[in-house]
């Protein structure tokens, strides 16, 4: 299997739903074509959006809100604009220190937050199992993110919720059509955000009743889901800045710091990456995106890079080296408390790893593992 790189960024035509165009992946050519989006008028539409389903006596939409950059930044510009969100989160499976003081930073700023903290008991049965199964033990919190916030809005009838931004769109994917680029619905949830019904989880001594958490509500009429990225230009390195300055939020400091941007703003790093910035909430995020490069060839650097490299923030070349530094790097930092979060030895876990290796990918040469094609 030859794995094409993008021309413009670094994305390797392995990352799942990707569509190229030539050398060019789909994320770089909407980097391009939202250039030209007026965003002043989009501004207006989203205005109209909110008095429309203004109905609930206190809050004007449901954010879904992780802990993160993006999602607190979302819920300070909608304040500064002069809303009242109610944020609803799904917590983390293991939440990191940082992680845990950017929420509580986020809340002081003064916002109400519903706290979903679902069984944890079945939340680490599930992740062993989806560990094994998929090599993705974060299966069952997409799913959660998903429904819960949805299941919110539909219980305190907030009809409007606003997610962050359309990953399909602005990372490079499978784009449903043209409006699914602005509203999010179950076809959206299920075909690119979860793949799967959580009522099919039901096996091993778990029951439906135990994946009500992760089971998307049938009853949606009257709900609007929307993409905040498409009334509102979304730029992942801003929103960190944003939060940084505005709500004094902090950043992983795992492994060797790296200065790669200019202004030296960042500091710290995360296993597999040369920032400190995104998806630090959770420890096991090291261990999902290092999958992500056993599966796909591709790691944690290589995204962060290709996102920056289209927003203009770092040159092709200087993510390349990044990447190539990077990306595969062993997520150690959390790894004691993953597996015991996982009930799983080294030995077990080092086997799983090794069986979702793709052998299209990757080939062995003097004992050491190698990408057949590596980023170019």
């Amino acid at each position: 299997m030859k794995i094409q790189y993008c021309s413009k960024c670094l994305m390797p035509s392995s990352r799942p739903r990707i569509v190229f165009t030539g050398d060019v992946c789909n994320a770089c050519l909407w980097a391009e074509e939202r250039k030209a989006i007026d965003y002043d008028d989009r501004a207006g539409q989203f205005a109209a959006l909110v008095e429309k389903h203004k109905k609930h006596p206190a809050y004007d939409m449901v954010v879904p809100f992780s802990g993160g950059k993006d999602s607190a930044a979302i819920a300070l510009n909608l304040k500064n604009m002069g809303y009242n969100p109610l944020l609803v989160t799904y917590g983390q499976l293991l939440w990191t220190e940082v992680g845990q003081h950017n929420w509580t930073s986020v809340r002081d700023h003064g916002f109400d937050i519903l706290y979903w903290g679902v069984n944890q008991h079945v939340s680490r049965k599930l992740a062993r199992r989806f560990f094994i199964e998929r090599g993705h033990p974060k299966q069952h919190y997409d799913a959660g993110v998903n429904a819960v916030p949805i299941r919110t809005a539909v219980d305190l009838g907030v009809p409007l919720v606003v997610y962050a931004e359309h990953g399909e769109s602005e990372y490079g994917g499978l784009v449903l059509s043209e409006d699914h680029r602005r509203r999010r619905d179950l076809d959206e949830v299920l075909e690119n955000q979860v793949g799967d019904d959580a009522r099919n989880w039901a096996t091993d001594g778990l029951t439906e009743a135990h994946m009500f958490p992760y089971i998307y509500p049938d009853n949606v009429d009257g709900i609007e889901a929307v993409y905040f990225s498409w009334y509102f230009p979304w730029d992942i390195y801003e929103n960190a800045q944003l939060c940084k300055e505005k709500m004094d939020f902090g950043q992983a400091q795992n492994g060797t710091n790296v200065n790669y941007h200019a202004d030296n703003y960042w500091w710290g790093k995360s296993d597999g990456s040369f920032e400190g910035f995104d998806s630090i909430d959770d420890k096991i995020d090291d261990l999902d995106f290092y999958m992500m490069h056993i599966k796909f060839g591709f790691g944690r650097a290589t995204r962060m890079a290709s996102r920056l490299i289209q927003r203009g923030h770092m040159t092709r070349e200087q993510g390349l080296e990044l990447a190539r530094k990077y990306d595969g790097e062993f997520p150690q930092s959390y790894l004691p408390d993953v597996l015991k979060y996982m009930d799983m030895d080294h030995r077990e876990f080092e086997n799983i790893v090794e069986q979702h290796r793709n052998p299209e990918i990757w080939e062995r040469t003097d004992g050491i593992w190698q990408l057949r094609t590596p980023p170019q």
